[in-house]
């Protein structure tokens, strides 16, 4: 997994907090004794793709001593006749049966605990067997210990029993290397149900509650290691129901589609089931099991409905499974075109990732940001949630909506939105004291986590905010409408922020808003200190988390949030396409309503065009010399980091800020959403200036993809107007784009934003719907190139496995810009520095190729589409979705230290405390109770690096609209 993803959704906030006591922040040193080079330590994990005559072999190179390894040759040899046809992420080499790959110029350090990747495809004929040893610079690795494979073999996936019934839980475990295992584990999500210590493994599991639940079984063996199985999704009903084996059923024209159906609790007499339609497409029919007796001796037993479509029409129906003293059974069944395989798959994926016993969303129908719990990305929980995910759950329904017809599904998402994660008049209670021509106090941003606190300077000039008043006449509201970035769904941290409750606490029930990083560039998700966004000083220190961070007088209780303009684009891109599908299909007044809320979201998303104390664009060193802005000034057009706003807590107090960002990432620009506000009349905001600064901003983004391209087609890092944060100088020649200065790796360096390969999937595809749809020039000459990179970087195997870039690294720099005359970038290069077969960016890669061949007529780029969303579904579909397994040695950081000031002291919600010595894991103890926690206590002891198989909400519905997309355009 490209490290990148970690902090994909990384946002930052540095507020102007008014009122603030400093801490000094001590000065440590240090001295060091000369230590000796220890012994080089190796494991080396090898796993093949098998077609029959050949195979791809992914070999994960792990140094478990306790130095760096400084360049690496890895040898060993295969007993067959494998011989070697290519290889990447090293210089490969074969002389008769031996192996030999030499590190390559980007991979040769391996620091302790870290881990390299590399490949190669071979040929063979007869028996592939594997390897048995393998070498690291001449020194024999030793085999690491595997953790039990555990499997729960009951309940079934999809279960549903009766309240007050017990679920019969059973699994199977196996350990390796002549290990036992001595335990296994029943957990219920990461609530612990029963422990079991002998074959076999069962635990009845009584008094579950109503609803879904995610179930697990953990063993342990005699050499301490443990493993844990997938998780199996059940539902607890509230008694006796009819139990469908789906949600969802496409069935093509003219033909005919099957589901079952079944009872979920024996009864004490025959039931008789019967199945009807019972609204909505009157093409579709049951012919078959339209009624069904089940017995007390056969009500488990599942028996078949059939659903005949007639040949023409298409839309959705709803059949209902009912019987006397039973909840009933709902299935939604689709008529799709005759021969349309990928709407097929599009509804099969959504009938998973909505299946509630699959544990993708909250009881509140939250989507979270991962089915599991642990897991460590930008988000630090898995149960957390992004308004990426928000903005991705809008535009999955909006597929579902033109395949289907139903529109009340999206139009329901974004009031799960509008209720939850924008915030509402009482989480932003003191806006009407906000003063356009003050909106901030300034303070700089620092290089490490350990300079902060940052003192804020009320001596720095601050622009002037020229959209504030606008937005207030347009919308009679003083309150922004932007969704926040982050949220902790179960309130695991236990702040309790739901929407109007301030620091409601651990046993406060819904999801509350939270903030992470907020430390400058090189803080990094292992680094931060989860804070509340509504800070009443109940939890942290004398002063909450607020001297954590900025540095002043004296502290004020506080609300503050934090915008991500890439994920507010992407709902008004996702409103988009739900007004053009609706319209399609004569059902435009039925999202019309809902498609005027993404006009407002997009009006006050133009905070994200400005620099952040709204000083003027171009040339902007030093935070005192640096003009204040006096309106348009100081707008890049852009779309920025983030932008955030605050105030009082205390209505009577008289303050508020917003403050936008200086810094532009390639990654988030979106010209389908600035092209859908400017010239779009259905999403046109009411504000007097909106319109044409989505147009000018159009504009702006295609000539930054332009000025950002690399020599080879890829999409380089940004600009900033404030370098390093704090409106620094930059180095001498460094290129600029309007004024603003080249930035390599913007917003943040651990790890660099620019080398995520899923940054330019995301952009390009966005770029690629808006040519799509209009056919702009300038659109495709950046395609044209960036997908003649993309295309020469990908392979597509003989069984249809595939590799596409992960890591890229760059260097050289763009042209200053011209907009009469772009440079050729001649000097700003990329390399791929290793590749992957993950399937949510494979997916965004795909819809890019979609739409781009959609247009163009490139059957290159249509047949790698087909081809990696073919790929994808053969080899890598699960109970709950499409998920490829990961390595994480990114995991050794669960024991990494976060910077608190000595003499700074406090406690988490849950009386974790913060100090100087605190670590990731200490704040967060809830995750020692994590079934999953034991892989990561292994790894950190010297063991093997955890391999995870996430099922990661944007992911799934990335995947799912791929098919929706390839379906509509190329299909």
């Amino acid at each position: 997994m490209d490290p990148a993803r970690r902090r994909r959704g990384a946002r930052r906030l540095w507020t102007a907090f008014v009122a603030a006591l400093a801490l000094p922040l001590a000065m440590l040193s240090t001295t060091t004794t000369p230590a000796r080079a220890a012994a080089l330590q190796c494991s080396v994990d090898h796993r093949a793709n098998d077609w029959g005559s050949g195979f791809t072999a992914e070999l994960t190179l792990t140094n478990r001593g306790t130095d760096p390894i400084d360049g690496w040759t890895l040898t060993y040899a295969y007993p067959g006749d494998q011989r070697l046809t290519n290889g990447w992420n090293g210089t490969w080499s074969q002389s008769g049966r031996q192996i030999t790959v030499v590190n390559a110029a980007y991979n040769g350090t391996i620091a302790a605990g870290a881990a390299v990747s590399t490949g190669a495809q071979f040929t063979y004929s007869g028996t592939n067997a594997a390897p048995t040893s393998f070498s690291v610079n001449g020194t024999v690795c030793a085999g690491a210990h595997q953790p039990p494979v555990t499997v729960l073999t009951s309940p079934a996936a999809g279960a549903v029993y009766t309240q007050g019934d017990a679920v019969p839980l059973a699994a199977t475990a196996a350990a390796a290397d002549g290990a036992t295992v001595t335990k296994v584990e029943f957990y219920d999500d990461t609530a612990l149900l029963g422990t079991d210590t002998s074959a076999p493994f069962t635990l009845s599991a009584s008094g579950l509650a109503v609803g879904a639940h995610s179930l697990v079984a953990k063993a342990y063996d005699s050499l301490g290691a443990a493993g844990s199985s997938p998780p199996v999704g059940i539902t607890v009903a509230s008694g006796p129901a009819v139990v469908a084996g789906a949600n969802q059923l496409a069935v093509q024209q003219g033909k005919s589609g099957t589901y079952q159906v079944r009872l979920s609790t024996q009864p004490s007499a025959a039931v008789t089931v019967t199945t009807a339609r019972t609204g909505g497409n009157t093409g579709l029919a049951v012919t078959g099991g339209s009624s069904l007796t089940f017995t007390p001796s056969n009500w488990n037993t599942a028996q078949t409905v059939t659903v005949t479509a007639d040949a023409t029409g298409t839309g959705a129906a709803t059949f209902e499974s009912t019987a006397t003293g039973h909840a009933k059974a709902t299935v939604t069944v689709t008529q799709i075109a005759g021969g349309t395989v990928y709407d097929a798959r599009f509804l099969d994926l959504y009938g998973k990732i909505t299946d509630p016993a699959n544990g993708y969303f909250s009881p509140e129908g939250i989507p979270y940001h991962s089915v599991e719990t642990l897991i460590v990305e930008a988000p630090d929980h898995g149960h957390e949630t992004t308004s990426e995910a928000y903005s991705y759950l809008l535009w999955l329904q909006a597929m579902y909506g033109k395949v289907t017809g139903d529109w009340t599904r999206f139009n329901g998402a974004w009031d799960l939105m509008e209720r939850y994660m924008i915030p509402t008049h009482a989480d932003q209670p003191t806006n009407s004291f906000y003063t356009a021509w003050k909106p901030a106090t300034y303070a700089p941003e620092l290089d490490t986590p350990a300079e902060y606190p940052a003192r804020l300077d009320s001596g720095v000039s601050v622009g002037l905010d020229p959209i504030a008043a606008e937005l207030k006449s347009a919308y009679g509201t003083d309150d922004v409408y932007g969704m926040h970035w982050l949220q902790d769904v179960d309130n695991v941290y236990g702040y309790g922020n739901s929407p109007g409750r301030c620091e409601a606490g651990p046993a406060d029930t819904g999801p509350s808003s939270i903030n992470t990083f907020q430390r400058g560039a090189q803080e990094s998700v292992w680094e931060t200190v989860p804070q509340p966004t509504c800070d009443a000083f109940t939890y942290g220190g004398t002063n909450g988390y607020l001297d954590l961070f900025t540095g002043d007088a004296s502290y004020a209780k506080q609300w503050k949030f934090t915008n991500a303009p890439d994920a507010d684009a992407r709902a008004v891109q996702a409103a988009y396409w739900a007004d053009v599908w609706a319209g399609q299909q004569g059902k435009g007044a039925e999202v019309s309503a809902t498609v005027g809320k993404a006009a407002k979201m997009g009006d006050y998303l133009r905070y994200s065009m400005y620099d952040k104390y709204f000083k003027k664009i171009g040339g902007c060193v030093g935070p005192t010399t640096c003009a204040a802005g006096t309106g348009k000034d100081a707008s890049h057009y852009l779309m920025s980091w983030y932008y955030a706003w605050g105030g009082a807590t205390d209505t009577s107090a008289g303050w508020a800020w917003r403050i936008g960002s200086s810094h532009a990432h390639g990654g988030y620009q979106n010209p389908l959403a600035a092209y859908a506000l400017s010239s779009y009349a259905d999403l046109r905001p009411k504000s007097a200036t909106g319109q044409a600064d989505w147009a000018k901003s159009l504009t702006r983004q295609l000539e930054f993809y332009r000025w950002l391209q690399s020599d080879e087609g890829a999409i380089a890092g940004g600009a900033t107007n404030s370098w390093a944060g704090r409106y620094a100088t930059p180095p001498a020649g460094t290129p600029t784009f309007y004024g603003m200065y080249y930035d390599e790796q913007p917003v943040y360096h651990d790890p660099p934003s620019n080398q995520w390969f899923g940054f330019q999937a995301w952009s390009m595809e966005r770029v690629a719907e808006y040519y799509q749809q209009t056919g702009n020039a300038q659109a495709k000459t950046v395609l044209d190139k960036w997908v003649d990179w993309a295309l020469a970087h990908t392979t597509v195997n003989p069984d249809g496995s595939y590799r596409i870039p992960s890591t890229l690294r760059w260097s050289g720099r763009p042209d200053t810009w011209n907009a009469s005359s772009p440079g050729a970038n001649t000097g700003l290069h990329v390399t791929v520095a290793d590749y992957t077969d993950d399937v949510g960016v494979a997916a965004a890669y795909a819809r890019t190729l979609t739409y781009y061949a959609d247009r163009s007529g490139d059957t290159g780029a249509a047949t790698t589409a087909k081809a990696l969303l073919d790929g994808m579904w053969t080899h890598h579909q699960d109970a709950l979705g499409v998920a490829v397994p990961e390595t994480r040695t990114d995991y050794d950081r669960f024991d990494d230290t976060v910077s608190v000031p000595t003499g700074w002291t406090g406690t988490m919600p849950n009386g974790d405390p913060i100090t100087s010595s605190s670590t990731f894991t200490s704040i967060r103890s809830f995750y020692e109770s994590d079934p999953n926690f034991s892989k990561i206590e292994t790894y950190l002891a010297g063991g093997a690096a955890p391999v995870f198989t996430y099922h990661r909400f944007w992911a799934q519905a990335d995947i799912a609209l791929a098919m929706g997309s390839y379906a509509e355009l190329l299909e």
